[in-house]
């Protein structure tokens, strides 16, 4: 089905729900994430904030794709993508144990979109785009390691396979808003004083705003 028919009553009660379910748990991993400790809690206002940005999510995802095998892929992606944001922030890393399960569970839906809709050209783009991304970030890692991490190289990658599917200008979009940010994001903490020219920012948060942005900005998915 797709998304511009589906009732906005439901789609708001499954995000809610998500939201409830999933937003407290998700909290307690990005802080024991952060802190490399598994019986670390989460405040209330994190909790919130979590449980805020997972509703965000899964809405978001299903308005861009609609009932589709896709749109799972799209809502994992989203909501790991706001515990790596958290952990970025917090610890400057971007971790394996979410980074991993995300790629597999992604490309796994967008196969399975593919054999039950036969979207096997978006499924050729994704991964065509996941290796670019992640090419491409492997080398400015190796030429600045100090202001690209793996992670970041990692993370590409996955959003890579994500805007990938959507199309070509969706990635190049979302790269580029996700430079722009961590750019707007570094001058203003220089400006304010809060980090030098050579501090080592998280770049993960900006990358995932970007991405965000592009695809709101695309709107939804036809279903082929």
């Amino acid at each position: 089905m797709p998304a511009a028919d589906l009732p906005a009553g439901a789609v708001a009660a499954l995000a809610l729900a998500a939201a409830l379910v999933l937003g407290p748990w998700l909290a307690r991993v990005s802080v024991g994430l952060a802190a490399r400790d598994d019986a670390a809690r989460a405040t209330p206002l994190r909790t919130a904030v979590t449980a805020a940005l997972v509703c965000l999510a899964v809405a978001g995802a299903v308005l861009v794709g609609g009932v589709r095998p896709a749109t799972v892929g799209l809502a994992w992606a989203a909501v790991a993508g706001v515990v790596l944001g958290a952990v970025d922030l917090a610890a400057h890393r971007l971790p394996d144990r979410v980074a991993v399960p995300a790629y597999a569970v992604v490309a796994t839906a967008l196969l399975v979109d593919a054999v039950a809709l036969g979207t096997w050209p978006d499924l050729l783009r994704a991964v065509l785009a996941a290796a670019a991304a992640f090419g491409v970030a492997a080398f400015g890692a190796v030429l600045s390691p100090r202001g690209f991490g793996f992670g970041d190289v990692k993370l590409l990658g996955l959003l890579g396979l994500v805007l990938g599917w959507v199309g070509w200008g969706v990635l190049l979009t979302g790269v580029f808003l996700g430079l722009v940010a961590g750019a707007a994001a570094s001058v203003t903490l220089v400006a304010a004083g809060r980090a030098g020219w050579r501090t080592a920012l998280p770049f993960g948060p900006p990358l995932l705003a970007g991405a965000a942005l592009a695809l709101a900005l695309q709107g939804s998915v036809a279903l082929p």
